[in-house]
């Protein structure tokens, strides 16, 4: 996938500042607010991975993807991992270069020369014949796999999650912007993350701006499906409409279970 540069704008929801007035009188009832869910609440979040790993690799068992790797055609090189880290996209360097940062002289770390020569194309200069065998094997260790959930997250969940979540959108609609930067990125191209919620933006308000979020996210899904036809390794739209806008229509924004949708033909179901 493609590597995510800037955090997703800058705009957070306004937290309100400590009251300093006067204490109530004891009578008064005590009000406890119960936070909101987002996508980042443990058990969401573990939905969440499940329906993109349906996606990118045809399982809900995502923790099997950690050793994933391929060259899919698409022309970003290798992809791999619980993510699609891309050898030709940045990410996959990146996780590298953490990774030897967390655990000196790992099996990868001899791989980082031709990581950085790879990156920006599709070649497989220094990496053959075996890079593949050497993530595999990289993946049975514990710090591998850390890292790269800790890479998932700074550069994909949180920022995406952090962006929804101040345009007001529920679970659903924080899901469907991890979904978009996940396959397209937050770069600078038309078809990134930041210009397809731009596309939105300009056909529809977000609850943050008193929208409606139902009609907001039908807007962005509109601007993900072009952004999606834009090129031919993505022009299967199904994981958005056999998958999210299912959800969407049946108005389930907390992405409440239980979930059944299709992706490229698969049918799927969290119970």
């Amino acid at each position: 996938m493609l590597a995510a540069g800037a955090l997703l704008g800058s705009a957070l929801l306004a937290v309100p500042a400590a009251a300093h007035a006067t204490a109530a009188p004891d009578t008064a009832p005590a009000v406890t607010v119960a936070a909101a869910t987002g996508l980042d609440d443990p058990a969401k979040k573990e939905i969440a991975m499940k329906i993109v790993s349906s996606a990118e690799n045809s399982s809900l068992d995502w923790k099997a993807q950690y050793k994933y790797i391929e060259d899919i055609g698409d022309g970003r090189g290798y992809t791999a991992g619980i993510i699609g880290f891309c050898s030709g996209t940045g990410d996959m360097l990146d996780l590298v270069e953490y990774y030897t940062q967390v655990k000196p002289g790992n099996v990868l770390a001899e791989y980082l020369p031709a990581l950085r020569d790879v990156d920006g194309s599709d070649s497989h200069a220094g990496l053959d014949p075996n890079f593949t065998r050497d993530w595999a094997k990289a993946a049975q260790d514990a710090e591998f796999r850390k890292a790269q959930d800790h890479e998932r997250d700074r550069v994909y969940f949180n920022p995406s999650v952090k962006q929804g979540k101040a345009d007001g959108l529920g679970v659903l609609g924080q899901f469907i912007y991890y979904d978009a930067i996940v396959m397209h990125g937050d770069g600078s191209d038309p078809t990134s993350f930041r210009n397809i919620r731009g596309r939105a933006l300009s056909k529809a308000k977000p609850p943050s701006q008193g929208g409606n979020e139902t009609t907001y996210l039908n807007a962005f899904l509109d601007a993900r499906v072009w952004a999606m036809k834009q090129e031919e390794a993505h022009s299967d739209t199904s994981r958005v409409d056999t998958a999210q806008r299912v959800f969407l229509r049946k108005g389930n924004l907390n992405l409440n279970t239980p979930l059944d949708w299709k992706v490229y033909g698969d049918s799927f179901r969290i119970g």
